[in-house]
Formats: structure tokens, C-alpha cells, sequence
């Protein structure tokens, strides 16, 4: 249902190179780059992350309780995305480990410009 999700930055080519190393092993490129923006995923026909700097020209800023979730493929690649992103200069905001129960194991980071990022498998 989505088709993409926006974070302002304050460093494009800097926050290109972050999430397109951070996904690389799901294929991920720049699809579209439009100079202020760009969107990076495996295709433009898949759910991608944006990132741009903002319209208005004001500092962008991390919401919030806003967070961007990005699911993994198991418990296993919880840890290996989490450890990629503090490999590439994310800070941490929660090591992996189950959240709810037996129902969602999670990672959280922020990234380059503080937006928190989370990494999770269900079951």
C-alpha cells in the first residue's frame, strides 16, 4: 500500500549513499533523482525511501513519534541491517531483541540526520 516514504536530510548525496549501502543486499539504486530529491529502492514499482532537502528551504527535522519501519526477512537480518546501519555512521535507539511477546522482534537507529529508523520481522 505504500509507495514511498520521505526524509528530509540535510546531506543528499551523503543520505544517498547511506540508504542505497544500507540496501544494497534488496538490490536497491537510485530510481529517481530529481536534483533536491531522490528515491532509492529495487524498483519503482516496490515500496522505496525518499530523500530529499526540503521545498522550503528550512532545516529539515526528524518528527516526533515519526519512524520509518523497514521489514527484514528474519530475526537473523534484524542484527545485520541494524549492524550495517551503525556501521554507516547510524546512532543507536534500541539493539535487537523481541518487542511484543512472540509477535515482533525489533531494531531501532537513527540515521545521518537523526530520523529513526526501525528494522523488525513479525513472529
Amino acid at each position: 500500500m505504500i509507495g514511498y516514504t520521505t526524509l528530509g536530510v540535510n546531506d543528499l548525496e551523503r543520505a544517498k549513499t547511506f540508504y542505497t549501502e544500507l540496501f544494497a543486499d534488496k538490490g536497491a539504486k537510485v530510481q529517481v533523482d530529481v536534483g533536491r530529491l531522490a528515491m532509492i529502492g529495487a524498483s519503482i514499482s516496490e515500496p522505496m525511501i525518499s530523500v530529499c532537502v526540503p521545498h522550503n528551504g528550512d532545516a529539515p527535522s526528524p518528527g516526533n513519534g515519526t519512524m520509518v519501519a523497514f521489514k527484514a526477512d528474519s530475526k537473523e537480518h534484524v542484527g545485520q541491517m541494524y549492524n550495517k546501519a551503525i556501521e554507516l555512521g547510524a546512532t543507536d535507539e534500541g539493539e535487537p531483541g523481541q518487542r511484543i511477546e512472540d509477535t515482533f522482534y525489533g531494531a531501532y537507529v537513527r540515521d545521518l540526520d537523526g530520523n529513526k529508523i526501525c528494522f523488525f520481522v513479525f513472529g
